[in-house]
């Protein structure tokens, strides 16, 4: 299964933030949307500048005045070395790359563009459909009742 085969299909239900917004926005935004890392995305939303993540923000709240959130710019406290993967990658392989990096959310790019983000509870879900297909696949097949 390919990344390609899990993505968001609606480009639009991605949400993400600009670097000149505030860290109150991010939070604002991850609140609302219920979601655990904002692409940080020029103006035109097409080149990946970092990401902002829960942690980002609890590490910000651990080291600063609170009040600062509403002054602090994204683009200050986002985590600027991204690990990205593409389209065509392997689930087998994005799940890897998140455990190993210990990283729970993971761009997509292609054609050098921000396509889409996932989470690591995507690439759970995925494999455990996939896991649920095999499984079913060869309890008919063992019960000769698969074609």
């Amino acid at each position: 299964m390919k990344v390609r085969e899990l993505s968001h299909s609606d480009r639009n239900s991605v949400y993400s933030i600009t670097p000149e917004r505030t860290m109150m926005d991010a939070v604002r935004k991850l609140v609302h949307h219920n979601i655990g890392a904002l692409p940080v995305l020029n103006e035109s939303g097409e080149k990946l500048l970092g990401i902002i993540t829960e942690r980002d923000v609890l590490r910000f709240c651990a080291s600063q005045n609170l009040s600062l959130m509403e002054k602090t710019p994204v683009g200050d406290i986002m985590t600027t070395e991204v690990f990205v993967g593409t389209m065509d990658d392997d689930i087998e392989s994005v799940m890897r790359t998140m455990t190993q990096r210990r990283i729970r959310h993971l761009p997509i790019i292609e054609d050098g563009r921000f396509a889409d983000i996932i989470s690591i509870g995507d690439v759970v879900k995925a494999k455990l459909e996939q896991s649920s297909e095999e499984n079913s696949y060869l309890r008919k097949y063992v019960s000769g009742t698969g074609s």
